[in-house]
């Protein structure tokens, strides 16, 4: 089995998320009563989120370098990142990284070109919605994405800090999430939904709204991840 290793910590709550999924499917896909092997490094959330509202992607990176060596030095074969707004320096990353990588955002660009969706709301932090990041990897399968309007992608974002990364789940903010969908399919034709923040599938738990397919990141990143082990 190649050992996976994870940085974690990029929330807690979708740490915690990734660990039971992974062990869940690792024991779906061999069927043999074992548990997965695995590795955790978790990294402060505080000081990546700095990183980030400072804008120094560079030290971004290294910061996450910095956790990656941490993984390989400890016996992971290949490694992964739980969330989504790190990957704004993937590329960079995954370059000087000393194992290999696997991305979020291609694992959900193959799910989503799998499943013939071409026109995606994404929703995440205000870092990955305006970011480039993840329109550049799905323009190449010619899938468009769009983002909600300035007052949505602000509720979004003080949702996501305020409320699901502390753990926080309320019934009125999950209402609040799905009627953006509903505005984006209603104004946009929308044809899915992308959960481009790790947080976001702990409270949008249904793999669909009124029609509209939902997508997992954390799921899917996953699936790749346990497929990766088990190669």
């Amino acid at each position: 089995m190649n050992t996976l290793g994870i940085i974690g910590g990029l929330g807690p709550e979708s740490t915690i998320d990734y660990y039971q999924k992974i062990i869940a499917l690792y024991r779906e896909r061999t069927g043999d009563g074992s548990y997965p092997e695995f590795i955790i490094a978790s990294v402060n959330l505080k000081k990546g989120l700095d990183f980030m509202d400072a804008n120094d992607l560079a030290g971004m990176a290294d910061y996450l370098l910095e956790g990656i060596g941490k993984l390989a030095r400890a016996g992971a074969d290949f490694g992964l990142i739980s969330a989504n707004t790190p990957h704004i320096v993937f590329d960079e990353v995954a370059s000087k990284s000393p194992i290999p990588l696997i991305s979020i955002v291609e694992a959900t660009s193959a799910a989503a070109k799998a499943r013939n969706l071409k026109r995606l709301a994404l929703f995440g932090t205000r870092y990955t919605m305006q970011g480039s990041f993840y329109q550049k990897v799905f323009s190449r399968e010619g899938i468009d994405l769009l983002v909600p309007d300035p007052t949505d992608q602000d509720y979004i974002h003080n949702k996501y800090f305020s409320e699901l990364v502390p753990g926080e789940f309320l019934p009125q903010t999950r209402a609040g999430l799905l009627a953006i969908i509903d505005r984006m399919k209603a104004k946009s034709d929308i044809d899915g939904v992308i959960l481009a923040g790790t947080e976001l599938p702990l409270i949008l738990r249904d793999p669909d709204h009124n029609g509209i397919p939902i997508l997992n990141t954390t799921k899917i990143h996953v699936e790749a991840a346990v497929a990766e082990m088990l190669s």
